[in-house]
């Protein structure tokens, strides 16, 4: 107890101080987890907003000037990584997408979403890919320029902006045609969707998003959306220049389409078949499951987990998740957050170590991992000589027990800790 005191007053002494380029800080714990592996007795020394050196104690040049933070019982991470997120979104058991989307504001969103970044990074993310402001515009963007900069606290955010769907695909849906409906985001097609590629990249999308597939269906059922001509067309305007695409993409065929043109992630992946397994790997493309939010829209809808029979499209989930894994395909970590509650990030962390996933492989998957995914492997997702110092100190094992990430004692971004 007096350890964990005098550590509270330490921090609270460093953050009501302004760090310097000079500031030196020498982290040391229990364990280390560097984003591949865990090391026993290791340190971190951090220079203004970069990592100088990482390894055992002993070997590391320790200036004199060092702060020295020592977290008994605890490991030191890399910030982890959130790969699907949806920050202007809060979860649907408190209001409706169709009523997030129809009936506030982008203002009154875009305000929350800055508390929900602000949470998201305290719980230990440091970095967010946010895949659409659904129905928001262009407000996920003006959000990452607020933290870029310093007027909110947040994690270091990677936009899509307003998103990509077929026409007549997307909700919200079902309101009489006379009325004007806010859509989740811009349709288009054919060779307007060339255009529509280019307007999203110059209001300043990191990422393009695309909808693969949508349940719009006779019967609501999922079916895919876009041709894969439509689809290649727009990978080659966005890569042209120079943005990554993801592809929302839930059935096997929606899945193949998207891989064949060229997109970089799949999200959700619910029905993955043995042909997108092999196109997945061929073409080194990265899984992102989203089990959190696939598990919380059930729960929301009365399935009592434990108690009841697990619905079939979870089982489905999960068969899709052990090919994947047991394939060895790039699996990210990202639960599509905003479906629950942002801040709960380690659930998605929780879920893939319950559907088999080992501890460590997890862990690897919300840094280093998920780092490469967003063309950030030489910027974050490693406690490495050279990367920007974002660091998470917590409590306990998680190379055993992942919802040891919960147990959160410091964050840092960029050298900052986070107070």
């Amino acid at each position: 107890m007096r350890i964990l005191l005098l550590i509270g007053l330490v921090l609270c002494s460093i953050c009501t101080r302004a760090q310097t380029a000079d500031t030196i800080y020498l982290l040391t714990a229990d364990r280390v987890f560097d984003g591949e592996a865990m090391h026993n007795q290791w340190a971190v020394l951090i220079k203004a907003d970069k990592i100088v050196a990482v390894g055992e104690k002993k070997s590391l040049d320790i200036p004199a000037n060092a702060k020295r933070l020592d977290f008994p019982g605890c490991t030191i991470l890399p910030g982890l990584i959130e790969g699907h997120a949806h920050l202007l979104l809060y979860p649907y058991n408190r209001k409706s997408w169709d009523d997030q989307v129809l009936k506030e504001s982008d203002a009154l969103r875009v305000l929350r979403g800055a508390k929900q970044a602000e949470a998201t990074l305290k719980a230990g993310f440091t970095t967010v890919r946010d895949l659409g402001s659904e129905g928001a515009g262009y407000a996920d963007v003006a959000l990452r320029q607020a933290i870029d900069s310093g007027w909110y606290a947040g994690p270091r955010l990677q936009v899509a902006g307003r998103a990509i769907v077929a026409t007549g695909s997307y909700g919200p849906k079902g309101y009489d045609n006379d009325s004007k409906i806010m859509l989740g985001a811009e349709e288009a097609d054919g060779n307007d969707a060339v255009r529509v590629v280019r307007s999203q990249i110059g209001q300043g999308i990191d990422w393009v998003k695309i909808y693969a597939d949508y349940h719009w269906g006779p019967n609501r059922q999922s079916l895919p959306t876009f041709l894969l001509e439509e689809m290649k067309a727009m990978v080659a305007a966005a890569k042209s220049a120079g943005r990554p695409v993801a592809a929302h993409a839930g059935t096997a065929e929606g899945v193949k389409r998207a891989v064949l043109a060229g997109v970089e992630t799949i999200e959700h992946g619910d029905e993955l078949d043995d042909e997108d397994i092999a196109l997945m790997k061929e073409y080194k493309v990265t899984y992102f499951p989203t089990l959190a939010a696939s598990e919380s829209i059930r729960q929301y809808r009365g399935w009592r987990k434990g108690t009841d029979p697990e619905p079939v499209d979870i089982t489905a989930k999960k068969i899709s998740f052990r090919k994947a894994l047991n394939a060895g395909i790039k699996i990210g970590m990202g639960g599509d957050v905003g479906v629950f509650a942002h801040g709960n990030n380690v659930l998605e962390m929780e879920l893939m170590q319950e559907y088999g996933m080992p501890a460590v492989e997890v862990l690897r998957s919300a840094t280093a991992v998920n780092a490469a995914a967003l063309h950030l492997e030489n910027t974050t997702g490693k406690l490495q000589k050279g990367l920007q110092a974002d660091v998470l100190v917590v409590m306990g094992d998680p190379s055993k027990q992942v919802s040891d990430c919960r147990k959160v004692k410091l964050v840092v971004k960029g050298g900052r800790i986070v107070p």
